[in-house]
């Protein structure tokens, strides 16, 4: 394959500029321009990083065990200089408004909002309603806010993750918005964009209770299992609308259960996020997503301090 259409293809799914690409590979936006229009070839080590984020795109990248285990001993390491991540939170104002906002802003976003990052603040804090934005949207923004901080007063009482916390979750975020919040959908869907194919709605029940069986186990390795039972969450979809805002909330509650940092899922990495869930959903390897979440925890240890 010609590198111009492996730079097309990372455009497609990844959703970047080129510029932004070309920041990726390490080049100047001219530099890519000429690869761009086949002026010029890149150089190995450019070529070499331009196959890297081919493969991470399409989900063929393969992760190294040594650089998997490399970042599950830092985030352990790292962890462990807090007696108690969510206490840290809970009693720091800023670094509570910070997650707050990052985990509000990136979850809504990837879910299509168009509100900035500061019109979702001044919604949050200053209780402003912005002009020229949807009614929904500002009300999604609120919802997600609530929500949170529902989840953490609630784990803060040492709370098991079980259906009723799934359901109370999603009658947050879905309220004033869908008839049916707090309730499993009761009809097909489709995943958008997605050829991951979702649980038949009769069996809905009995994969959740499946999945609350499971979710509090005290396994080995945290991410790991965080990571199955996200991509299975999201798999089996029992919501009419909202399951991705749920699930990542969800991943928030396994992981500073563990004592763990949330995972900041960025909005800017929405599609290799999609990517990783599909080849965990499609192929059964963890891996990429293990990966994935371990940098989204890391985003979320620089909040705490105070990057």
């Amino acid at each position: 394959m010609k590198i111009k259409d492996k730079l097309k293809i990372i455009q497609d799914i990844s959703g970047l500029t080129q510029t932004e690409i070309a920041a990726k590979i390490g080049v100047s936006f001219v530099a890519f321009n000429s690869w761009w229009n086949e002026k010029y070839l890149p150089r190995k080590k450019q070529e070499e990083i331009i196959d890297e984020l081919y493969k991470e795109y399409t989900g063929q990248k393969t992760i190294p065990e040594t650089v998997l285990i490399a970042k599950k001993e830092l985030i352990l390491m790292e962890s462990k200089k807090y007696k108690n991540v969510l206490s840290v939170i809970l009693n720091n104002p800023d670094i509570y408004d910070q997650f707050l906002l990052a985990l509000t802003y990136n979850s809504n976003k990837i879910e299509g909002s168009t509100l900035s990052e500061d019109e979702t603040a001044d919604i949050m804090f200053n209780n402003k309603s912005i002009p020229n934005k949807s009614i929904i949207e500002q009300l999604e923004v609120k919802n997600h806010q609530a929500a949170l901080q529902f989840l953490f007063q609630y784990l803060e009482k040492k709370g098991k993750i079980n259906e009723k916390l799934i359901f109370k979750l999603h009658g947050i975020l879905m309220n004033g918005i869908r008839d049916d919040a707090g309730f499993y959908r009761r009809h097909g869907v489709r995943i958008v964009g997605s050829n991951v194919p979702t649980a038949n709605f009769l069996k809905i029940s009995s994969l959740m209770d499946d999945i609350a069986k499971n979710i509090n186990k005290n396994p080995k390795d945290t991410v790991k299992h965080a990571s199955f039972i996200h991509a299975r969450f999201e798999q089996i979809h029992p919501f009419s609308d909202g399951n991705g805002r749920v699930g990542r909330l969800i991943l928030t509650a396994m992981l500073l259960l563990k004592n763990l940092a949330p995972a900041t899922i960025k909005q800017e990495e929405k599609r290799l996020y999609y990517a990783c869930l599909r080849r965990a959903q499609l192929k059964e390897d963890f891996t990429q997503l293990e990966d994935f979440i371990c940098d989204a925890i890391i985003i979320s240890l620089d909040i705490l301090k105070r990057k």
